[in-house]
């Protein structure tokens, strides 16, 4: 007996992996029909234990990203959720070769049958796509999305009758066999769009710097996160730049980007906001130049700093012109340089020899930029910060 069903037009598609089924399913429909296994499986199937009950755990923070990216004005999910369904769960209309229409029910045995029921909760194990899913939900898994005039449906593919095994080579083929989007790449495509937002403001600055000849940067930025055709030498990646950067202009670029598609302007930042995110104004008032004109002076003064290690480029134990020592500049530019130098003035462009003091004391040589004192990574990174800020001294890290 069955006490929910879920009539569904789909397309039949067979490929190599097998036959599947798509199509479209509102956003709540699919909330309420679906689960995710994030438990180990069992012992006689250790072999597949790398795929965690198939999917991998949830991450809060991934859901959450989700859940400002939904509620925007352009919000789409144009790639497929993974569905598999237990056969007892589904009854197939046939309509063409191709078309068919699919219901979806709980599933009751019959008095005397011993066999398991199948809540409406769950119909439709989630083999991938999870994230997307929970971003609709609420902690206890019940639907959230506010806007309810907003109609947001959701393309699945749907196996049905696939055991565990079978689940698991699904997951394993749509999560092993294709390559993910690089960061500066993404970062790079948001030249193309029309409304403005933190993240194009940050790729307009690495633009400039990249492509001005008398910059500190020219032609050392890695935009697509692969080598630019024509250049033999770019040590720092786009998404390292913008990643760095943005951080001085919002606590949160998701919303903001949604507020300006909706043509709603976020409010000026006050001073308390100021002394965490320095640019802010400057991105409210679109003035890219100003903070790419920052950005240049500061750096100048880095390269008068280490005139040698920042040109040299070819070679590979040079750490300086790389990722992880920019990010501890950037930070050592916003926390402890910036707004010193400024004072109450925020927003104020300062030359690049207002600069040099904070790197006047610092007893580090040219030479000394190497992966020995400095480690690649997060500690190295970390390391190099310590020793702007006069926490160690380069003895220190030799000792250590």
């Amino acid at each position: 007996m069955n006490d929910f069903n879920l009539k569904i037009p789909v397309l039949k598609v067979e490929q190599p992996i097998g036959t599947f089924f798509v199509a479209g399913i509102r956003a709540r429909d699919l909330v309420e029909i679906s689960y995710s296994d994030v438990r180990r499986l069992a012992e006689d199937q250790r072999d597949l234990e790398k795929y965690l009950g198939i999917q991998r755990p949830v991450s809060k923070r991934r859901i959450n990203e989700i859940k400002k990216y939904i509620v925007g004005e352009d919000s789409t999910f144009p790639t497929a959720v993974v569905l598999a369904v237990d056969e007892k769960c589904v009854v197939l209309e046939h309509v063409t070769d191709e078309f068919y229409y699919l219901s979806l029910s709980s599933y009751s045995p019959e008095e005397g049958v011993d066999d398991e029921p199948i809540p409406k909760s769950k119909i439709a194990k989630v083999i991938d796509g999870q994230h997307r899913i929970a971003a609709f939900m609420d902690e206890n898994d019940n639907w959230t999305f506010d806007d309810e005039a907003r109609v947001f449906d959701i393309n699945v593919s749907i196996f049905v009758g696939a055991d565990v095994a079978e689940q698991a080579n699904i997951f394993a083929t749509v999560n092993l066999a294709q390559t993910k989007v690089n960061r500066s790449l993404v970062y790079d495509l948001t030249e193309l769009a029309k409304t403005d937002s933190p993240f194009k403001t940050c790729h307009n600055v690495a633009v400039v710097l990249d492509d001005e000849p008398t910059s500190p940067f020219y032609k050392r930025i890695k935009r697509l996160g692969t080598a630019t055709p024509g250049r033999k030498r770019e040590p720092l990646t786009q998404a390292a730049f913008v990643e760095s950067l943005v951080r001085f202009i919002s606590a949160d670029p998701v919303t903001d980007r949604n507020m300006l598609l909706e043509g709603k302007r976020p409010r000026k930042a006050d001073r308390a906001e100021l002394q965490k995110h320095p640019f802010r104004n400057l991105f409210l008032d679109g003035k890219d130049l100003d903070i790419a004109e920052i950005i240049y002076n500061y750096f100048e003064a880095v390269k008068a700093k280490w005139p040698n290690s920042w040109e040299r480029l070819d070679v590979t134990g040079n750490l300086l012109p790389k990722s992880n020592s920019f990010k501890a500049l950037m930070k050592y530019l916003k926390e402890d340089v910036y707004l010193a130098l400024v004072g109450d003035d925020i927003g104020r462009v300062p030359a690049k020899e207002e600069f040099f003091p904070f790197f006047d004391d610092i007893e580090l040589a040219d030479e000394d930029f190497t992966a020995r004192n400095f480690v690649p990574g997060s500690g190295g990174q970390s390391m190099f910060l310590k020793l702007l800020r006069g926490q160690v001294t380069l003895e220190d890290i030799v000792e250590e």
